[in-house]
Parts: C-alpha cells; sequence; structure tokens
C-alpha cells in the first residue's frame, strides 16, 4: 500500500526510529513500526479481513470517527489512517477494501475517551 501522512510531525515521530521511541517509548515504537511494516507490505487494505487480520485486528471506526480505520497498538492505542480522497466512501463494504491501497496516517491516539 502507499502510505501518507496528515503532517510532517506526525510522519517524523513515525518514520524516524529515535523520534518514535522518545514519543511514544520503546514498546509501543516497536508496535508502530510493525504496523507500519505491514500496512506497507499490504496490496490493499483486504489483506487485514478476516482471517487474515491477525494481531492487527484492523477494523473501520464509528460515531465522530467514521470513516477512519485503526489496527492495534499498546493498549489502549491505535494507529488511525483513512483511505486517501478519491477511495473514500459513506460506507465501506468488504468490496471496497480491495480497493482501498493508498491510506492516510491521521494519527495515534485511544479511541475509547
Amino acid at each position: 500500500m502507499i502510505i501518507y501522512f496528515s503532517d510532517r510531525k506526525l510522519k517524523r515521530s513515525i518514520e524516524n526510529d529515535a523520534e518514535r521511541k522518545k514519543r511514544f517509548g520503546i514498546e509501543m515504537a516497536k508496535k508502530i513500526n510493525l504496523r507500519m511494516e505491514a500496512l506497507m507490505a499490504a496490496k490493499s487494505l483486504a489483506d487485514f479481513l478476516p482471517p487474515f487480520s491477525g494481531p492487527e485486528r484492523c477494523h473501520e471506526l464509528n460515531g465522530i470517527l467514521k470513516g477512519v480505520f485503526s489496527v492495534d497498538l499498546k493498549h489502549p492505542y491505535r494507529l488511525l489512517f483513512q483511505p486517501t480522497e478519491d477511495q473514500r466512501r459513506e460506507t465501506y463494504n468488504l468490496q471496497d477494501w480491495r480497493k482501498i491501497d493508498e491510506v492516510t496516517i491521521v494519527g495515534i491516539k485511544d479511541t475509547h475517551d
């Protein structure tokens, strides 16, 4: 998949190993790196559909974050991303997941608060 970032600060804090460890801690930095590698290696978001979702537990969020997807990091944090603008939909069905091959990382947060 092709991956973009919503801003330069987020990009630097995720892509730069030293910055990632400084901002998120060593354990979380490892999880972020693993999830980013999995996203980059995927052909499309369909690679994360069950039964392939594995430890990432990729899923679409609801409520004010509708249209944003997340993958697990260190509980309770999630890596949040959304399809690029031309691939966004009101709702996503399984066929849509196969068409999503470009995403924008929008943040890392606890989506339960």
